[in-house]
């Protein structure tokens, strides 16, 4: 029993032949890494820079951009460092950071998501109390429970788990998460689990609401051109963003619950990464490709840009 309390490191999973082909990762995820910082940071910085889109749908997408920053954080350098020392172990306290830094990020993103979609709805059904509902103390609130409300959750999660004591060390993923600290310990998770399945069904509940407010801006927008073409050009986006969080959090847990060594090697290296790979690459080029008030701007910033290394 005394063996327990002494795991002050775990060991992480290695990806697929990495001694011969760790370099070759390394490129490809440092590249990948760069890629996801440029993209939000230079999208956040239009929105910042151009006061036409100081309104709170780009707000709140500069929020997305920031979060998909601030969870990728968590993983890449982290990642990269255990790629160049071809070391993959993590002390127990910075697992337990990781893991928090990465739901924080999850659920920040549903949360933005759901506050993107009242924005919509309330832009696109009840044009007129627009600017009344959605002013600058509304938004603050709005920004304020994105954060916080994941926060607290995560806090209980990671307090719920510490409490635990692990009788293995090995992490069968690349990153550490909640779940796989809590599948370490031999001791009962039952408190855990039900913690667990409660903060999972409301976000899952979140997704259906969103899903509900896009299917009831669908059917209020047959009735009009104009308001069938500000959905077509501001929440298809949101429509996409949202499917392919969902999706990759699907995979992810699969992965957690059903993951094991029956699967291929790199189906499960997907698995473990779609969710801190794929939407903070896309989300930006989504929105920055659909939304042509910020399409416009990029284009404006990179022609100025262009202008100034001439001159």
């Amino acid at each position: 029993m005394d063996n327990m309390t002494h795991f002050t490191t775990y060991t992480l999973m290695e990806p697929h032949n990495a001694k011969s082909y760790r370099y070759i990762y390394f490129t490809g995820f440092l590249f990948l890494y760069a890629m996801i910082l440029f993209l939000n940071i230079w999208l956040s910085v239009v929105i910042v820079l151009e006061k036409a889109l100081h309104e709170p749908m780009y707000i709140f997408l500069c929020n997305l951009c920031v979060n998909d920053i601030y969870g990728t954080a968590a993983f890449y350098p982290k990642f990269l460092h255990d790629l160049i020392l071809n070391s993959y172990v993590i002390p127990s306290y910075m697992c337990a950071f990781q893991a928090f830094v990465v739901y924080t990020y999850v659920m920040c993103e549903y949360s933005t998501l759901a506050v993107m979609a009242y924005d919509r709805h309330v832009a696109i059904c009840q044009p007129l109390d627009y600017h009344s509902k959605m002013n600058t103390f509304s938004c603050s609130i709005l920004l304020g429970l994105c954060w916080v409300i994941p926060f607290l959750n995560m806090f209980i999660a990671v307090f719920l788990s510490n409490r635990l004591v692990p009788c293995r060390n090995h992490i069968e993923k690349l990153f550490c998460d909640n779940w796989s600290i809590v599948k370490l310990s031999c001791e009962s998770t039952v408190i855990n689990n039900i913690y667990g399945f409660i903060f999972i069904s409301l976000y899952f509940g979140l997704v259906i609401v969103i899903m509900m407010s896009y299917i009831k801006l669908i059917i209020a927008c047959k009735a009009s051109l104009e308001c069938r073409r500000k959905f077509w050009q501001t929440c298809v986006p949101h429509i996409i963003s949202l499917i392919n969080l969902t999706v990759a959090i699907l995979f992810d847990t699969i992965y957690n619950r059903f993951g094991s060594s029956d699967f291929p090697v790199n189906f499960r290296m997907f698995l473990a990464l779609e969710m801190i790979v794929v939407p903070p690459l896309f989300n930006p080029v989504i929105y920055g490709i659909k939304l042509s008030e910020v399409r416009k701007r990029v284009l404006k910033l990179c022609m100025n840009r262009t202008n100034d290394d001439k001159d």
